[in-house]
This record gives C-alpha cells, structure tokens and sequence, in this order.
C-alpha cells in the first residue's frame, strides 16, 4: 500500500486508528427521508452522495438492527461507502434490472427505492444460504416487484441475453477495504486470494456482459485496494469486449479520486473514469466503482413472456374471499400465479425463467391451505395502513413485545389484523374475540 500511494500512504494508515463509519439507507418505499429524520431514535447526518443514507453513532443498548423500525423495513444498515454503488447506477422506474451477486441485500434494497418500486429487478445469489438471506431482507423491505433467484452466472446469462437495461454486479472480493470492520477479511487475506479473486471476477463479469441489452449499464464494483481486482479487471474486460466503454462518473461523491491507468498493464486511459473511495479521503470504507456502457447495436434477442402456472379456481376464490374480508385492495388474475400452494404477484414484463432456480417468482402473497388462505409476512410489509380493513397501532414496548411472539388484544371484529407500530406494519394478527393470535414469523422472533 505505501507503494502504490505515496504521500498519501501515512494519512491512510492513520486511518486505520478510527472506528469504521455505520450508515443506515432510508426505505423510500415507505417513508421520506424527512419524515424519518422527524422520527428517528438515533442522531443521524447526511451522507453526501446518498440522499436517503445517513450516518450514525450506534450505542451499546440502543441496536440500530434491533429497534421496531428495523422490522418494519423502514431502513437498511449499510456501510456508508456502498451507497455510492446503487447511486453511480441509477435504475429508473420501470426499468429490468439485475443484480447478480446480490446478498445480502444492501445494493438489491436500494435498487428497488431507485426503481420506486416499478419494473422488473431480479435479485440473484448462487449460494442457497444467502440466498435466503437475501429473501428475508427483500422481505422486510416491502418491494413488490422483485424476483429472487439462485443460480450461476452462466444460467443467468444463457436465460437472460440482452435482457436487462442496468445490470450491478458487486464482485466477490478479497475484502482489502473491510480490513477496519471485518476481522474475517483480515484473517482470509492473502496474496493468492487476491488473484484467486481477480480471475474468478473476470469469469463473472464476462458473463454479466452478455445479458446487458445494447446501450444498457453494467456496474462493477468490489470493496477491495488490490489493481489486481480492479484496474486490471476492468482493462482486461475492455480489451476481450470492446462493445463496452467505461462511462465517466458523475461528481457526487466528495473525496472521492479517479481509477488509475497506470495500476493496469498495459495501461488503458479511460480508468481514470472509475472512481475509488479510499478511507482516509472520505467517511466510509474502501471501494472501486466502474460503470460501463454497452454501445448501441442492430442485434438484439426478443424475450418471450413468461406464462406463469395459472392459479386454480379455488386459489382464486379463497384469496378473493381473503382480499374482500380483510383488504381495501384485490389483485387481478392475469398477475397472479400459483406454484405448489404459494401465490404470486408476477411482475409486469418478466421473461419465460424456463428452468431456472426460483425462490420466490415476484411477490409472494400467502399459501392456500385447506378451506382457506393465509397471507404471507411479505404481503404485510408491503401493505399501508389504508390498504386493510383492521390494522393495530402499537406503542414501541408494545411492538418489542409482538417481535417476541406474544399474544396481543383488541377490540373489533374476529379477522385478520395488520399489526403495526408508528404507522408502519410489522405484520400479522388474527383477531379472534378480542385475542390476537401472533403471527410474526418464528424465525425473527427476538
């Protein structure tokens, strides 16, 4: 590292005697910025190149990741510095997006606010255990227009070809700029992981490649130092795929410097259009941000629309008979899909998925058990109080209180309850003779 950075090296070694930055990214979906400043347990301070992220302070009895507000999905704790990543990319509502390493979820989060919650954004994760991670993160975040996959690039990009309008992939990495907040990356690191990371990086990110459509993005992006891993990625990636450019990088983020040409061999002069974040220039961790473009091309592959399994006749009358009873909406037919007994929003425009791995195929709206349906915990937190017939405000000890499965009451009509606290839901309840039976899922029970 002195080697690479000269003069600077001191300042960022005495970096390093400083306590990483903790961020938390606001849910837009569900709230302003503004208005959870207004409501906010936590002193919070604006992270500059994200307009809904903010700094914090936590403390030791007050766990950002253990308040009500954090169940209720009204923010995502996220290292300050990868907030740039989703920002540099910037989906628009109604795009196809994809993110193709996405647990555990930060970048996928923050995607789906970018997208206002239209269009289509594949979630990926080739490992099963985060994948399911990954579910219980976009599930909590109230996104009703996701689909969440597990597969291997290859799949991905033999499925999709041409398909996505923006595509994000935040590359495995050897952890370089996490040394301060991880003692795992510290104790994995080694030379070899490095380069063990860098071809590993190239195989994906030329598969990636393949399924941006002509004058599409495609974000790279690591929390690494190494040019192994990064300048010399992307030069290489540029000289096998020369439909690509790297895009100049807007100037949002203060203290942030150019790529270095010069840390690739040979040297490609447009790096210096990547940006890295170094933790002694800015208030955040380590990271390496390229955005390349695909250039503009006659070619292109047509997708043909998915046509989900049709949901039966009986699902359909048992969710009709559950919306009508319980909600103030309905969901039309031609969306809805039924695998097993689990039913799904589909999202408008997503291709045929053929035969790959699917966790959850777009919102996942309940199971249809015998005589009746039950909803799921990810309709309820995509729900607003206005959306349902009965909703139950709590108070903060109150809502502590429902997170640790107990039993609850109220008055009103036996029914299905939204259980929520500051006006945002946490889940579940079935009102029966003025109990309410806790339907908060076991596995996030505190």
């Amino acid at each position: 590292m002195q080697g690479l950075l000269g003069d600077e090296y001191f300042a960022f070694l005495e970096s390093y005697a400083q306590p990483p930055s903790a961020g938390l990214r606001v849910n837009t979906l569900k709230v302003s910025p503004e208005d959870f400043q207004a409501i906010s347990p936590f002193p919070l301070s604006p992270v500059p190149w994200c307009p809904a992220g903010f700094y914090i302070t936590p403390e030791p009895n007050h766990s950002p990741g253990k308040h009500p507000f954090h169940a209720a999905g009204m923010y995502y704790q996220q290292e300050p510095s990868a907030m740039a990543v989703a920002e540099l990319l910037h989906p628009k509502p109604g795009e196809r997006v994809l993110d193709l390493a996405a647990a555990p979820g930060g970048k996928t989060t923050h995607l789906a606010c970018l997208m206002a919650g239209q269009g289509v954004l594949v979630a990926n994760e080739t490992h099963p255990r985060r994948a399911w991670e990954l579910a219980e993160n976009l599930e909590r975040w109230g996104a009703c227009h996701t689909v969440l996959l597990n597969e291997t690039p290859e799949r991905l990009a033999a499925s999709f070809r041409d398909y996505f309008d923006k595509v994000l992939l935040d590359a495995p990495c050897s952890g370089e700029g996490m040394f301060r907040k991880s003692d795992v990356a510290r104790r994995e690191w080694t030379p070899q992981h490095v380069l063990s990371c860098a071809q590993r990086q190239s195989a994906i990110l030329k598969e990636a490649a393949r399924v941006v459509r002509p004058g599409g993005l495609l974000a790279y992006s690591t929390c690494t130092f190494a040019p192994e891993e990064n300048e010399a990625v992307i030069a290489r990636f540029l000289r096998e795929q020369p439909q690509f450019e790297l895009t100049e990088t807007p100037t949002i983020i203060p203290g942030g410097v150019p790529g270095r040409p010069d840390w690739a061999q040979p040297e490609e002069p447009s790096l210096r259009n990547a940006v890295r974040l170094w933790p002694h220039r800015v208030m955040g961790e380590g990271h390496f941000i390229a955005v390349l473009r695909r250039k503009e091309s006659a070619e292109l592959v047509r997708h043909r629309r998915w046509q989900p399994p049709q949901i039966s006749k009986e699902a359909a009358r048992l969710l009709t008979d559950f919306c009508k009873s319980n909600l103030q909406v309905e969901f039309e037919d031609s969306s809805l899909a039924q695998v097993g007994s689990y039913l799904y929003l589909i999202p408008e425009g997503l291709p045929d998925l053929g035969s790959l791995k699917q966790i959850h195929t777009g919102l996942w709206l309940g199971v249809v058990k015998k005589g009746r349906f039950e909803p799921s915990h990810a309709l309820a937190m995509t729900l607003r109080l206005e959306s349902v017939q009965q909703a139950v405000p709590l108070e903060l000890d109150e809502a502590a209180a429902y997170m640790r499965g107990e039993v609850l009451h109220s008055h009103g009509p036996d029914a299905w309850v939204l259980v929520a606290s500051r006006g945002f839901p946490l889940g579940w309840g079935k009102l029966v003779k003025g109990v309410i039976k806790n339907y908060y899922p076991k596995g996030l029970r505190r």
